[in-house]
Protein backbone atom coordinates (compact mmCIF):
# COMPACT_ATOMS: atom_id res chain seq x y z
CA UNK A 1 0.00 0.00 0.00
CA UNK A 2 1.13 3.16 -0.56
CA UNK A 3 0.53 5.47 2.44
CA UNK A 4 -0.06 9.62 2.25
CA UNK A 5 1.92 11.38 2.36
CA UNK A 6 4.70 9.90 0.82
CA UNK A 7 7.18 12.48 1.43
CA UNK A 8 6.66 13.39 5.35
CA UNK A 9 7.16 17.24 6.24
CA UNK A 10 8.28 20.09 4.13
CA UNK A 11 7.99 18.73 0.61
CA UNK A 12 6.13 20.76 -1.23
CA UNK A 13 5.33 21.43 -5.44
CA UNK A 14 6.05 17.52 -5.86
CA UNK A 15 7.36 17.38 -9.63
CA UNK A 16 7.55 13.65 -11.01
CA UNK A 17 9.00 11.88 -13.69
CA UNK A 18 10.31 7.99 -14.56
CA UNK A 19 12.94 7.05 -16.13
CA UNK A 20 12.71 3.68 -16.67
CA UNK A 21 11.58 1.72 -13.72
CA UNK A 22 12.79 4.56 -11.77
CA UNK A 23 10.65 7.39 -10.28
CA UNK A 24 12.02 10.60 -9.18
CA UNK A 25 10.07 13.40 -7.42
CA UNK A 26 11.66 17.34 -7.09
CA UNK A 27 10.00 19.43 -4.43
CA UNK A 28 10.78 23.31 -3.44
CA UNK A 29 13.08 24.41 -0.73
CA UNK A 30 12.01 27.97 -0.30
CA UNK A 31 15.12 29.42 1.82
CA UNK A 32 17.16 26.41 2.59
CA UNK A 33 20.23 25.60 0.68
CA UNK A 34 20.82 23.41 -1.50
CA UNK A 35 18.24 24.11 -3.22
CA UNK A 36 15.57 21.55 -4.28
CA UNK A 37 14.99 18.50 -2.78
CA UNK A 38 14.90 15.03 -5.31
CA UNK A 39 13.14 11.59 -3.70
CA UNK A 40 14.01 8.67 -5.67
CA UNK A 41 11.36 5.22 -5.33
CA UNK A 42 11.21 2.10 -7.56
CA UNK A 43 7.99 1.25 -6.55
CA UNK A 44 6.03 4.40 -5.46
CA UNK A 45 5.82 3.57 -1.74
CA UNK A 46 9.02 3.99 -0.22
CA UNK A 47 11.15 6.99 -0.88
CA UNK A 48 15.09 8.03 -0.67
CA UNK A 49 16.50 11.37 -1.16
CA UNK A 50 19.33 11.10 -3.82
CA UNK A 51 19.88 14.66 -4.94
CA UNK A 52 19.99 18.60 -3.74
CA UNK A 53 21.12 19.81 -7.14
CA UNK A 54 21.32 23.39 -6.66
CA UNK A 55 24.84 23.55 -4.41
CA UNK A 56 27.13 26.08 -5.43
CA UNK A 57 27.01 29.96 -6.52
CA UNK A 58 26.92 29.45 -9.80
CA UNK A 59 23.38 27.54 -9.52
CA UNK A 60 21.90 29.25 -6.36
CA UNK A 61 22.82 32.34 -3.74
CA UNK A 62 19.82 33.29 -1.39
CA UNK A 63 21.33 35.50 0.57
CA UNK A 64 19.09 38.29 1.18
CA UNK A 65 15.97 36.22 0.13
CA UNK A 66 13.14 36.75 3.15
CA UNK A 67 11.76 34.42 4.52
CA UNK A 68 9.68 31.92 2.39
CA UNK A 69 11.16 33.07 -1.04
CA UNK A 70 13.88 31.41 -2.80
CA UNK A 71 13.47 27.83 -4.31
CA UNK A 72 9.28 27.99 -5.83
CA UNK A 73 7.99 24.69 -7.29
CA UNK A 74 10.84 23.28 -9.49
CA UNK A 75 10.05 21.32 -12.62
CA UNK A 76 12.67 18.05 -13.06
CA UNK A 77 12.14 16.15 -16.37
CA UNK A 78 14.17 13.49 -18.51
CA UNK A 79 14.84 13.63 -22.45
CA UNK A 80 17.82 13.67 -24.89
CA UNK A 81 19.58 11.36 -22.11
CA UNK A 82 19.34 14.02 -19.56
CA UNK A 83 17.35 15.28 -16.60
CA UNK A 84 16.59 18.84 -16.99
CA UNK A 85 15.55 21.40 -13.81
CA UNK A 86 13.48 24.60 -13.98
CA UNK A 87 13.18 26.34 -11.44
CA UNK A 88 12.81 30.25 -9.69
CA UNK A 89 14.87 31.98 -7.25
CA UNK A 90 12.11 34.74 -5.80
CA UNK A 91 13.66 37.53 -4.55
CA UNK A 92 10.89 39.42 -3.39
CA UNK A 93 7.43 38.17 -1.79
CA UNK A 94 5.54 41.06 -0.15
CA UNK A 95 3.71 43.54 -1.80
CA UNK A 96 2.55 44.06 -5.48
CA UNK A 97 5.86 42.99 -7.24
CA UNK A 98 7.81 39.71 -7.26
CA UNK A 99 11.13 39.38 -8.63
CA UNK A 100 11.45 35.89 -9.92
CA UNK A 101 14.19 34.69 -12.46
CA UNK A 102 14.18 31.56 -13.96
CA UNK A 103 16.31 29.47 -14.42
CA UNK A 104 17.41 25.80 -16.70
CA UNK A 105 19.99 23.47 -15.42
CA UNK A 106 20.74 19.82 -16.82
CA UNK A 107 22.52 16.66 -15.88
CA UNK A 108 23.13 13.41 -17.12
CA UNK A 109 22.83 11.67 -13.74
CA UNK A 110 20.26 12.73 -11.03
CA UNK A 111 23.19 13.06 -8.73
CA UNK A 112 26.03 14.79 -10.74
CA UNK A 113 27.26 17.89 -11.05
CA UNK A 114 24.33 20.01 -13.12
CA UNK A 115 25.12 22.46 -15.52
CA UNK A 116 25.52 26.17 -15.34
CA UNK A 117 22.46 27.43 -15.87
CA UNK A 118 20.74 29.47 -18.23
CA UNK A 119 18.51 32.37 -17.20
CA UNK A 120 15.34 32.26 -18.71
CA UNK A 121 13.21 34.90 -17.72
CA UNK A 122 11.73 37.12 -14.92
CA UNK A 123 7.64 37.14 -16.34
CA UNK A 124 6.92 35.10 -13.09
CA UNK A 125 7.43 31.77 -11.33
CA UNK A 126 6.36 28.17 -11.03
CA UNK A 127 8.19 27.40 -14.27
CA UNK A 128 7.72 24.07 -16.20
CA UNK A 129 9.40 22.64 -19.50
CA UNK A 130 7.88 20.19 -21.88
CA UNK A 131 9.40 18.67 -24.07
CA UNK A 132 7.46 17.89 -27.39
CA UNK A 133 7.12 14.10 -29.43
CA UNK A 134 9.40 16.35 -32.22
CA UNK A 135 11.94 17.26 -29.90
CA UNK A 136 10.54 20.62 -29.53
CA UNK A 137 10.78 21.81 -25.84
CA UNK A 138 8.77 24.47 -24.21
CA UNK A 139 8.71 26.64 -21.33
CA UNK A 140 6.12 27.42 -19.34
CA UNK A 141 5.23 30.37 -16.45
CA UNK A 142 3.02 32.27 -14.41
CA UNK A 143 2.55 35.69 -15.76
CA UNK A 144 2.50 38.16 -12.97
CA UNK A 145 0.65 41.01 -12.68
CA UNK A 146 0.99 44.30 -10.79
CA UNK A 147 -1.79 46.64 -11.80
CA UNK A 148 -4.49 45.47 -9.42
CA UNK A 149 -8.01 44.34 -9.65
CA UNK A 150 -9.89 44.65 -13.03
CA UNK A 151 -6.78 44.01 -15.17
CA UNK A 152 -5.87 40.70 -16.19
CA UNK A 153 -6.92 37.94 -17.85
CA UNK A 154 -8.87 35.81 -14.42
CA UNK A 155 -11.68 38.09 -13.15
CA UNK A 156 -11.03 36.83 -9.22
CA UNK A 157 -7.20 37.21 -8.31
CA UNK A 158 -5.93 39.48 -10.81
CA UNK A 159 -2.03 39.40 -10.06
CA UNK A 160 -1.97 35.88 -11.19
CA UNK A 161 -2.43 36.20 -15.13
CA UNK A 162 -2.85 33.24 -16.92
CA UNK A 163 0.19 30.47 -18.06
CA UNK A 164 2.59 31.64 -20.87
CA UNK A 165 3.79 29.40 -23.53
CA UNK A 166 6.76 30.08 -25.46
CA UNK A 167 9.56 27.64 -27.43
CA UNK A 168 12.91 27.48 -25.86
CA UNK A 169 16.58 25.96 -26.80
CA UNK A 170 19.57 25.38 -24.94
CA UNK A 171 21.49 27.67 -28.20
CA UNK A 172 18.76 30.23 -28.86
CA UNK A 173 16.75 30.79 -25.37
CA UNK A 174 13.27 32.04 -26.09
CA UNK A 175 12.17 31.59 -28.97
CA UNK A 176 9.22 32.67 -31.49
CA UNK A 177 5.65 34.43 -30.16
CA UNK A 178 4.85 33.85 -26.11
CA UNK A 179 1.30 33.38 -26.10
CA UNK A 180 -1.04 33.05 -22.94
CA UNK A 181 -2.86 29.92 -22.80
CA UNK A 182 -4.99 29.67 -20.29
CA UNK A 183 -6.26 32.01 -17.58
CA UNK A 184 -8.04 29.45 -15.46
CA UNK A 185 -11.27 28.68 -13.69
CA UNK A 186 -13.01 31.05 -11.08
CA UNK A 187 -10.96 29.07 -8.33
CA UNK A 188 -8.14 31.84 -9.33
CA UNK A 189 -4.66 31.89 -8.50
CA UNK A 190 -3.57 29.69 -11.22
CA UNK A 191 -0.03 28.74 -11.22
CA UNK A 192 1.97 25.65 -11.07
CA UNK A 193 1.68 24.66 -14.99
CA UNK A 194 2.94 20.99 -16.02
CA UNK A 195 1.72 19.82 -19.83
CA UNK A 196 1.84 15.94 -20.66
CA UNK A 197 0.70 14.45 -23.82
CA UNK A 198 -1.74 11.41 -24.54
CA UNK A 199 -3.63 10.18 -27.81
CA UNK A 200 -2.88 13.36 -29.38
CA UNK A 201 -4.40 15.51 -26.72
CA UNK A 202 -2.09 18.13 -24.69
CA UNK A 203 -2.89 17.75 -21.07
CA UNK A 204 -2.89 20.96 -18.58
CA UNK A 205 -2.69 20.59 -15.44
CA UNK A 206 -2.55 24.12 -12.73
CA UNK A 207 -2.67 24.61 -9.60
CA UNK A 208 -4.97 26.98 -8.18
CA UNK A 209 -6.93 28.52 -5.20
CA UNK A 210 -3.95 29.50 -3.32
CA UNK A 211 -1.49 26.66 -1.27
CA UNK A 212 -3.77 27.15 1.84
CA UNK A 213 -6.98 25.11 2.22
CA UNK A 214 -8.76 25.87 -0.90
CA UNK A 215 -5.96 24.51 -3.02
CA UNK A 216 -6.82 22.02 -6.16
CA UNK A 217 -5.47 20.71 -9.07
CA UNK A 218 -7.07 21.67 -12.40
CA UNK A 219 -6.85 20.34 -15.23
CA UNK A 220 -7.38 21.38 -18.95
CA UNK A 221 -7.08 20.03 -22.32
CA UNK A 222 -6.44 21.01 -26.68
CA UNK A 223 -5.40 19.00 -29.63
CA UNK A 224 -2.80 22.15 -29.85
CA UNK A 225 -0.31 22.75 -27.61
CA UNK A 226 -1.02 26.75 -27.91
CA UNK A 227 -4.72 25.80 -27.24
CA UNK A 228 -7.49 26.81 -26.94
CA UNK A 229 -7.81 24.72 -23.37
CA UNK A 230 -11.18 23.32 -22.69
CA UNK A 231 -11.52 22.84 -18.14
CA UNK A 232 -12.18 19.16 -17.12
CA UNK A 233 -16.07 18.76 -16.77
CA UNK A 234 -15.82 19.08 -12.93
CA UNK A 235 -12.90 21.93 -12.85
CA UNK A 236 -10.49 20.21 -10.50
CA UNK A 237 -9.32 16.90 -10.07
CA UNK A 238 -7.94 16.79 -6.70
CA UNK A 239 -9.16 19.44 -4.11
CA UNK A 240 -10.16 19.18 -0.41
CA UNK A 241 -11.84 22.36 0.35
CA UNK A 242 -15.31 21.33 1.03
CA UNK A 243 -14.05 18.26 3.34
CA UNK A 244 -12.67 20.25 6.56
CA UNK A 245 -12.64 16.94 8.27
CA UNK A 246 -10.99 15.23 5.51
CA UNK A 247 -7.35 14.15 7.38
CA UNK A 248 -5.51 15.26 4.36
CA UNK A 249 -6.16 19.28 3.30
CA UNK A 250 -4.39 21.75 1.48
CA UNK A 251 -4.17 20.05 -1.89
CA UNK A 252 -2.99 21.18 -5.04
CA UNK A 253 0.42 21.38 -7.21
CA UNK A 254 0.92 18.44 -8.28
CA UNK A 255 2.20 16.12 -11.53
CA UNK A 256 0.93 13.12 -13.62
CA UNK A 257 3.02 10.22 -13.74
CA UNK A 258 2.40 6.52 -15.99
CA UNK A 259 3.95 2.87 -14.87
CA UNK A 260 5.61 0.83 -17.25
CA UNK A 261 2.42 -0.64 -17.60
CA UNK A 262 0.60 2.30 -18.26
CA UNK A 263 -1.27 3.00 -14.66
CA UNK A 264 -1.72 6.86 -13.77
CA UNK A 265 -0.72 8.17 -10.96
CA UNK A 266 -1.04 12.03 -9.99
CA UNK A 267 1.28 13.89 -7.21
CA UNK A 268 -0.05 16.77 -5.06
CA UNK A 269 0.70 18.34 -2.11
CA UNK A 270 -0.82 18.04 0.91
CA UNK A 271 -0.78 19.30 5.01
CA UNK A 272 -2.10 17.61 7.80
CA UNK A 273 -2.92 20.08 10.72
CA UNK A 274 -3.45 19.64 14.01
CA UNK A 275 -5.71 21.57 16.39
CA UNK A 276 -3.39 24.22 18.65
CA UNK A 277 -2.52 24.67 22.34
CA UNK A 278 -6.50 25.13 23.35
CA UNK A 279 -7.89 22.67 21.04
CA UNK A 280 -9.37 25.56 17.77
CA UNK A 281 -8.07 26.54 15.11
CA UNK A 282 -5.89 24.16 12.15
CA UNK A 283 -1.77 24.35 12.15
CA UNK A 284 0.17 22.31 9.62
CA UNK A 285 3.73 22.04 11.84
CA UNK A 286 4.93 19.81 9.08
CA UNK A 287 4.61 21.95 6.06
CA UNK A 288 3.35 20.75 2.93
CA UNK A 289 3.94 17.51 2.15
CA UNK A 290 3.80 15.50 -0.86
CA UNK A 291 1.24 13.21 -1.23
CA UNK A 292 0.14 10.74 -4.55
CA UNK A 293 -3.26 9.04 -5.97
CA UNK A 294 -4.27 6.58 -8.06
CA UNK A 295 -6.42 8.06 -11.04
CA UNK A 296 -7.89 6.37 -14.13
CA UNK A 297 -8.62 7.56 -18.04
CA UNK A 298 -12.72 7.93 -18.68
CA UNK A 299 -13.91 9.98 -21.71
CA UNK A 300 -10.60 10.89 -22.23
CA UNK A 301 -9.96 12.95 -19.00
CA UNK A 302 -8.06 11.97 -15.72
CA UNK A 303 -10.56 10.82 -12.73
CA UNK A 304 -9.41 9.59 -9.14
CA UNK A 305 -9.49 5.96 -9.04
CA UNK A 306 -12.33 5.99 -6.09
CA UNK A 307 -14.29 8.98 -8.02
CA UNK A 308 -14.85 12.46 -6.27
CA UNK A 309 -11.74 14.99 -5.49
CA UNK A 310 -10.98 13.62 -2.27
CA UNK A 311 -7.31 11.80 -2.22
CA UNK A 312 -6.88 8.39 -0.26
CA UNK A 313 -4.62 8.05 2.95
CA UNK A 314 -3.61 4.59 2.09
CA UNK A 315 -4.29 3.19 -1.74
CA UNK A 316 -2.93 0.71 -3.71
CA UNK A 317 0.67 0.84 -4.98
CA UNK A 318 1.83 -0.64 -8.30
CA UNK A 319 3.63 -3.42 -5.86
CA UNK A 320 2.70 -5.36 -2.97
CA UNK A 321 5.58 -3.67 -0.80
CA UNK A 322 4.54 -1.87 2.41
CA UNK A 323 5.75 1.07 3.48
CA UNK A 324 9.17 1.43 5.58
CA UNK A 325 8.17 2.25 9.69
CA UNK A 326 9.32 5.42 10.75
CA UNK A 327 13.01 5.17 12.26
CA UNK A 328 15.12 7.31 14.26
CA UNK A 329 18.10 8.78 13.12
CA UNK A 330 21.65 9.69 15.16
CA UNK A 331 24.67 11.49 13.76
CA UNK A 332 28.19 12.12 15.28
CA UNK A 333 29.23 14.49 12.37
CA UNK A 334 31.81 12.10 12.14
CA UNK A 335 31.83 12.13 8.37
CA UNK A 336 33.65 14.35 5.62
CA UNK A 337 29.94 15.52 4.93
CA UNK A 338 26.77 16.55 6.55
CA UNK A 339 24.26 13.48 6.83
CA UNK A 340 21.84 14.54 3.84
CA UNK A 341 18.69 14.95 6.29
CA UNK A 342 20.32 18.42 7.47
CA UNK A 343 20.71 22.06 5.24
CA UNK A 344 20.82 25.32 5.99
CA UNK A 345 19.74 28.74 5.38
CA UNK A 346 20.88 30.50 2.27
CA UNK A 347 24.42 30.86 1.41
CA UNK A 348 26.58 29.06 -0.69
CA UNK A 349 29.60 30.15 1.36
CA UNK A 350 28.89 27.32 4.24
CA UNK A 351 32.48 27.40 5.20
CA UNK A 352 31.74 30.96 6.93
CA UNK A 353 29.23 29.07 8.93
CA UNK A 354 29.92 25.39 10.12
CA UNK A 355 32.84 23.23 9.58
CA UNK A 356 32.79 19.57 10.13
CA UNK A 357 35.53 18.75 12.47
CA UNK A 358 35.37 16.04 15.13
CA UNK A 359 31.64 16.88 15.47
CA UNK A 360 29.64 20.21 13.91
CA UNK A 361 31.41 23.13 14.45
CA UNK A 362 28.84 26.42 14.40
CA UNK A 363 30.62 29.19 13.73
CA UNK A 364 28.57 32.45 15.25
CA UNK A 365 27.43 34.84 12.68
CA UNK A 366 24.03 37.28 12.73
CA UNK A 367 21.36 36.72 14.60
CA UNK A 368 18.02 34.51 14.26
CA UNK A 369 16.59 37.32 12.27
CA UNK A 370 19.21 37.38 9.58
CA UNK A 371 18.75 37.11 5.85
CA UNK A 372 22.58 36.84 4.94
CA UNK A 373 24.25 34.90 6.77
CA UNK A 374 23.34 32.76 9.82
CA UNK A 375 24.57 29.19 11.28
CA UNK A 376 21.69 27.53 11.47
CA UNK A 377 21.98 23.60 10.78
CA UNK A 378 18.66 22.10 10.87
CA UNK A 379 16.32 18.78 9.52
CA UNK A 380 12.71 18.83 8.97
CA UNK A 381 10.38 17.65 11.59
CA UNK A 382 8.13 14.78 9.76
CA UNK A 383 5.98 13.55 12.44
CA UNK A 384 4.13 15.23 14.78
CA UNK A 385 5.22 13.67 17.83
CA UNK A 386 9.20 13.33 18.22
CA UNK A 387 12.05 14.34 20.33
CA UNK A 388 15.29 15.22 19.30
CA UNK A 389 18.71 15.62 21.73
CA UNK A 390 22.05 17.12 21.09
CA UNK A 391 25.25 17.88 22.72
CA UNK A 392 26.56 21.25 22.55
CA UNK A 393 30.38 22.52 23.82
CA UNK A 394 30.10 26.51 23.92
CA UNK A 395 32.06 28.75 26.52
CA UNK A 396 30.68 32.38 25.27
CA UNK A 397 32.32 35.97 26.44
CA UNK A 398 29.05 37.62 26.49
CA UNK A 399 25.24 37.64 26.45
CA UNK A 400 25.92 38.42 22.82
CA UNK A 401 26.89 35.11 21.96
CA UNK A 402 24.59 31.86 22.04
CA UNK A 403 24.62 28.38 20.98
CA UNK A 404 22.08 25.22 21.28
CA UNK A 405 18.77 23.42 20.14
CA UNK A 406 16.10 24.71 17.87
CA UNK A 407 12.97 24.27 16.79
CA UNK A 408 12.48 26.70 13.57
CA UNK A 409 10.17 27.69 10.98
CA UNK A 410 11.79 31.20 10.44
CA UNK A 411 12.78 34.54 11.72
CA UNK A 412 9.23 34.88 13.21
CA UNK A 413 8.54 31.83 15.00
CA UNK A 414 11.10 29.83 16.28
CA UNK A 415 12.23 28.37 20.27
CA UNK A 416 15.54 27.78 21.01
CA UNK A 417 17.48 26.53 24.52
CA UNK A 418 20.97 28.55 24.25
CA UNK A 419 23.78 28.56 26.35
CA UNK A 420 25.17 31.89 26.65
CA UNK A 421 26.87 34.33 29.52
CA UNK A 422 24.78 36.31 31.46
CA UNK A 423 26.16 38.71 33.89
CA UNK A 424 24.69 37.82 36.63
CA UNK A 425 24.96 34.42 36.79
CA UNK A 426 27.83 33.54 34.65
CA UNK A 427 27.55 30.67 32.26
CA UNK A 428 24.29 29.62 31.78
CA UNK A 429 20.68 28.47 29.85
CA UNK A 430 18.15 30.64 28.58
CA UNK A 431 15.14 30.11 26.59
CA UNK A 432 14.57 32.65 23.56
CA UNK A 433 11.44 32.50 22.01
CA UNK A 434 9.54 34.21 18.81
CA UNK A 435 6.05 32.78 18.81
CA UNK A 436 4.81 34.04 15.22
CA UNK A 437 4.51 37.93 16.14
CA UNK A 438 4.45 38.94 12.94
CA UNK A 439 5.73 41.73 11.82
CA UNK A 440 7.27 42.85 14.86
CA UNK A 441 9.54 39.65 15.04
CA UNK A 442 10.36 40.93 18.58
CA UNK A 443 12.06 37.80 21.15
CA UNK A 444 10.95 36.73 24.25
CA UNK A 445 13.15 35.68 26.58
CA UNK A 446 11.33 33.00 28.32
CA UNK A 447 12.21 32.80 32.34
CA UNK A 448 15.23 33.09 34.03
CA UNK A 449 18.83 32.16 33.20
CA UNK A 450 19.36 28.91 34.77
CA UNK A 451 23.12 28.54 35.69
CA UNK A 452 25.37 25.67 34.39
CA UNK A 453 28.49 24.00 34.92
CA UNK A 454 31.54 23.71 32.76
CA UNK A 455 31.72 21.70 29.92
CA UNK A 456 29.50 20.34 27.50
CA UNK A 457 25.52 19.90 28.05
CA UNK A 458 23.06 18.03 26.89
CA UNK A 459 19.92 19.64 25.18
CA UNK A 460 16.53 18.23 24.51
CA UNK A 461 13.35 18.89 23.40
CA UNK A 462 9.94 16.76 22.97
CA UNK A 463 7.51 17.89 20.89
CA UNK A 464 3.98 16.32 20.95
CA UNK A 465 1.21 18.18 18.17
CA UNK A 466 0.71 21.09 20.00
CA UNK A 467 3.04 21.09 23.04
CA UNK A 468 6.95 21.72 23.05
CA UNK A 469 9.27 21.07 25.81
CA UNK A 470 12.69 21.61 26.75
CA UNK A 471 14.95 19.69 28.71
CA UNK A 472 18.67 19.52 29.76
CA UNK A 473 21.19 17.64 31.62
CA UNK A 474 25.39 17.48 32.92
CA UNK A 475 24.89 14.28 34.47
CA UNK A 476 22.19 11.17 34.60
CA UNK A 477 18.42 13.11 34.49
CA UNK A 478 16.62 15.04 32.36
CA UNK A 479 15.95 18.52 34.25
CA UNK A 480 13.20 19.88 32.65
CA UNK A 481 13.61 23.88 31.67
CA UNK A 482 10.76 26.61 31.15
CA UNK A 483 7.10 26.03 30.45
CA UNK A 484 5.48 24.12 28.00
CA UNK A 485 5.37 25.95 24.84
CA UNK A 486 3.11 26.50 21.46
CA UNK A 487 4.49 24.10 18.89
CA UNK A 488 1.69 25.36 16.65
CA UNK A 489 3.63 28.66 16.61
CA UNK A 490 6.25 27.00 14.27
CA UNK A 491 3.75 26.27 11.55
CA UNK A 492 2.73 27.71 7.73
CA UNK A 493 -0.37 28.99 9.45
CA UNK A 494 0.96 30.79 12.51
CA UNK A 495 1.28 34.69 11.92
CA UNK A 496 0.55 35.15 8.51
CA UNK A 497 -1.59 32.83 7.84
CA UNK A 498 -1.29 29.65 5.34
CA UNK A 499 -1.14 31.98 2.20
CA UNK A 500 2.38 34.00 3.96
CA UNK A 501 4.43 31.39 4.85
CA UNK A 502 5.40 28.27 2.77
CA UNK A 503 8.06 26.18 4.70
CA UNK A 504 7.99 24.05 7.75
CA UNK A 505 9.18 22.94 11.04
CA UNK A 506 12.19 22.22 11.36
CA UNK A 507 14.55 20.80 14.66
CA UNK A 508 18.57 21.42 14.65
CA UNK A 509 21.18 23.34 16.03
CA UNK A 510 22.48 27.46 16.04
CA UNK A 511 24.86 29.98 17.22
CA UNK A 512 24.93 33.10 16.55
CA UNK A 513 27.34 35.95 17.53
CA UNK A 514 26.03 39.55 17.21
CA UNK A 515 29.41 40.99 19.19
CA UNK A 516 30.55 40.12 15.17
CA UNK A 517 33.65 38.15 16.66
CA UNK A 518 32.64 34.59 15.42
CA UNK A 519 32.71 32.78 18.73
CA UNK A 520 32.65 29.01 17.68
CA UNK A 521 30.34 26.11 19.17
CA UNK A 522 30.71 22.48 18.83
CA UNK A 523 28.22 19.98 18.59
CA UNK A 524 29.11 16.27 18.83
CA UNK A 525 25.63 14.61 17.81
CA UNK A 526 22.21 14.87 16.99
CA UNK A 527 19.43 12.24 17.06
CA UNK A 528 15.85 12.51 15.67
CA UNK A 529 13.49 9.87 17.55
CA UNK A 530 9.66 9.65 16.25
CA UNK A 531 7.39 8.72 18.98
CA UNK A 532 4.24 7.76 16.78
CA UNK A 533 3.39 6.48 13.85
CA UNK A 534 3.01 9.39 10.91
Amino acid sequence: MIRNPILPGFNPDPSICRVGDDYYIATSTFEWYPGVQIHHSRDLVNWTLVSRPLNRAALLDMRGNPDSCGIWAPCLSHADGRFWLVYTDVKRHDGSFKDAPNYITTCETIDGAWSDPWFVCNHGFDPSLFHDEDGTKYFMVLQWNHRGAGTGGNPKHASFDGILLQEWTPEDGLKGPMRKIYDGTDRGLTEGPHIFKRDGWYYLTVAEGGTGYDHAVTMARSRDIWGPYETHPQKHLISTRDAPDHPIQRTGHGQYVETPDGRGYHTFLMGRPIAGPDGSGRFCTLGRETGIERVVWRDGWLWLEDGGMLPRTTLPGPTDLEPAPPASSETDFAGPDLPPEFQWLRTPDSDRIFRLDNGLVLIGRESPGSWFEQALVARRQEHHAYSAETTVTFDPLTYQQNAGLTTYYNRFKFHALLVTQDPDVGRALVIMSCPGKYPEAGVEMIGAPVPIGDGAVELRVDVDHAAQQFFWRQGVDWIPIGPTLDATAISDEAARGAHGSFTGAFVGMMAFDISGLGREARFGRFSYNPKLSR
